[in-house]
């Protein structure tokens, strides 16, 4: 590892961590808790990139930066004490101040409306309604002018 640099670095760190999370992916299709679940699959790879995109830590773990800059992101900024709140409702209510992956499956899979799941759930919804204009802004004229 110590002849890897910068963005190679990170590079094999991401790999190394896909790996550990895949494992994770593969228990979860094995469990039979899950058997029901519908595209089970494709669930746990949506679910995979989402994790790994605000994994800021690169220990495998959400922490509250993290968590925080995801919800930015979606335009859903919240303070400290409401991050901390989101993190141990998903985390179990334990003092851990992250989110493993497992717990995060466990949200997303389980049959409790945690807030965290309830915001990525609806994540793409409020986007499709949101049709911005493309190309350069129209003229105005002084008459448009309030």
């Amino acid at each position: 590892m110590d002849s890897l640099q910068g963005g190679k670095a990170f590079g094999f760190l991401k790999s190394q961590q896909e790996e550990k999370l895949n494992s994770i992916n593969e228990a979860f299709l094995s469990d039979d808790k899950y058997a029901e679940e519908e595209e089970l699959a494709s669930k746990l790879e949506l679910f995979k990139n989402k994790y790994m995109e605000f994994d800021l830590n690169d220990k495998g773990e959400i922490e509250l930066m993290g968590l925080k800059r995801m919800l930015e992101k979606l335009g859903l900024a919240k303070t400290h004490l409401e991050l901390k709140k989101m993190i141990s409702e998903v985390a179990g209510g334990s003092s851990k101040d992250t989110i493993c992956y497992h717990d995060f499956l466990n949200m997303m899979l389980g049959k409790r409306n945690a807030i965290l799941k309830l915001i990525l759930m609806f994540e793409g919804k409020g986007k499709e309604q949101e049709q911005k204009p493309s190309g350069p802004p129209g003229r105005k004229t002084f008459s448009d002018l309030p």
